[in-house]
């Protein structure tokens, strides 16, 4: 039996070890190299997967979590832990249950498949493009590329979505799989920054960013960001944590978990609310205000937040308010006060669009699950062709899900499917 998988990245080179069991396998890559966005995930560092229960799992699955079932059933963290380990990769666990090899390095993790590759004779062939293949009725006869003509008894389609494109995610795989009548749900970018362009202050007049004191590179810790609908104010998603401004927009890690909540719906309809003060209620934040002005009774207004907000947020504050930055703390009145802890736990933005998918961590979208058998990935169209990875459309929260995504459908993908 031949098989050929197409693209190299973790979920090629693991399907491929996977398929050697019962079949001669060619590793087609592009790439000069394997697993070059590998090499760049978790910061270099690798974060390949997540050891949390696996119900706890599915809770970080944006995309069509019950369709993971079967792979995470048969192929979950622990069994990916397992696999590199048997590989001779040793792994530690960090917080949040982010499994990270233990020297620190992705270029380790790469190696390892590698080794696993070499070890089951897996033929790899670098610097190859697909162009096409040979179809007869159901079924995939061969695979072309720019260089050969491989005969094939089974194929998978492993070749990632379309983010960060200079490690070779272009969406090639898209059209090889419209090719033979797969529907493609329209690619967006996850875990991605958010672009802003106003703000609005405590009158609820929208003010352009570009006008405003600027927020760029200012980090903030222990917030909450809330998307709201623009029009009910009814909260849809909401995160505590760290985030940052960008010459954009804002991003940091509660920010990329909010865009993967909300990259299919309609953005104009959407507003960003920040919570400054999120363990402070309306009464605390007003009293903790007012302490702080009768410590600072004879100053200027500008002078009397320090001890509230970061040094670089507070022209910002200060503009939205509407107060005078020149004005006495002991002339301000207790409507200004107020207004002044609303727009704290209030910070609202428009959401204007999200950041560039060739940013993006990963792509939400891909290959339509219905059209894929979820018990071992096999396309309902093409009874020998089969998807793994990000190809697929399936994606997760950041902490390690998107690769245990990418090694689940691989090992389903890669296995005998009469025997998995």
């Amino acid at each position: 039996m031949k098989t050929v998988v197409i693209g190299g990245g973790a979920s090629g080179m693991l399907a491929s070890v996977f398929a050697s069991a019962y079949s001669d396998v060619i590793l087609l890559e592009k790439n000069e190299k394997l697993g070059k966005k590998l090499y760049i995930t978790g910061k270099g560092r690798c974060n390949l997967t997540n050891a949390a229960p696996d119900n706890e799992f599915f809770d970080n699955v944006v995309s069509n979590p019950k369709f993971l079932y079967s792979a995470i059933k048969k192929f979950n963290s622990a069994r990916t832990m397992e696999f590199f380990e048997n590989h001779n990769l040793k792994l530690k666990v960090e917080r949040g249950n982010r499994v990270f090899p233990f020297s620190d390095k992705s270029s380790d993790v790469i190696k390892t498949l590698q080794r696993a590759l070499e070890d089951n004779n897996v033929e790899v062939r670098l610097s190859e493009r697909v162009t096409g293949w040979e179809v007869n009725g159901k079924r995939i006869n061969a695979i072309i590329t720019d260089k050969a003509k491989y005969p094939c008894d089974k194929v998978i389609l492993a070749t990632g979505g379309k983010s960060y494109p200079q490690t070779g995610s272009t969406g090639d795989g898209y059209d090889l799989a419209k090719s033979v009548g797969h529907t493609i749900v329209s690619p967006k970018p996850a875990l991605t920054a958010l672009d802003t362009r106003f703000a609005f202050d405590v009158n609820g007049n929208k003010r352009r960013l570009a006008d405003l004191p600027s927020l760029e590179g200012l980090s903030l810790k222990n917030v909450r960001a809330t998307v709201i609908n623009r029009d009910s104010k009814k909260p849809l998603f909401s995160e505590f944590g760290e985030m940052l401004f960008t010459d954009t927009g804002v991003s940091g890690p509660i920010i990329l978990t909010l865009s993967s909540r909300i990259n299919r719906m309609a953005l104009e309809n959407l507003q960003l609310v920040i919570d400054l003060k999120p363990a402070l209620d309306d009464k605390t934040l007003d009293a903790r205000i007012l302490r702080d002005f009768e410590a600072n009774a004879n100053k200027q207004f500008k002078n009397s937040l320090n001890e509230l907000l970061p040094s670089s947020l507070i022209p910002f504050i200060i503009t939205l308010s509407g107060i005078d930055s020149g004005k006495k703390i002991n002339v301000i009145c207790a409507k200004e006060r107020a207004n002044l802890a609303l727009l704290l736990k209030n910070l609202t933005f428009t959401i204007d669009c999200l950041d560039n998918i060739d940013r993006a961590i990963v792509t939400s979208g891909g290959v339509d699950t219905k059209e894929i058998n979820p018990k071992n990935m096999q396309s309902k169209l093409i009874e020998n062709l089969y998807f793994a990875g990000e190809i697929i459309d399936v994606d997760a929260l950041t902490g390690g899900f998107n690769l245990q995504i990418a090694f689940a459908t691989a090992f389903l993908a890669g296995s005998d499917s009469e025997n998995t």
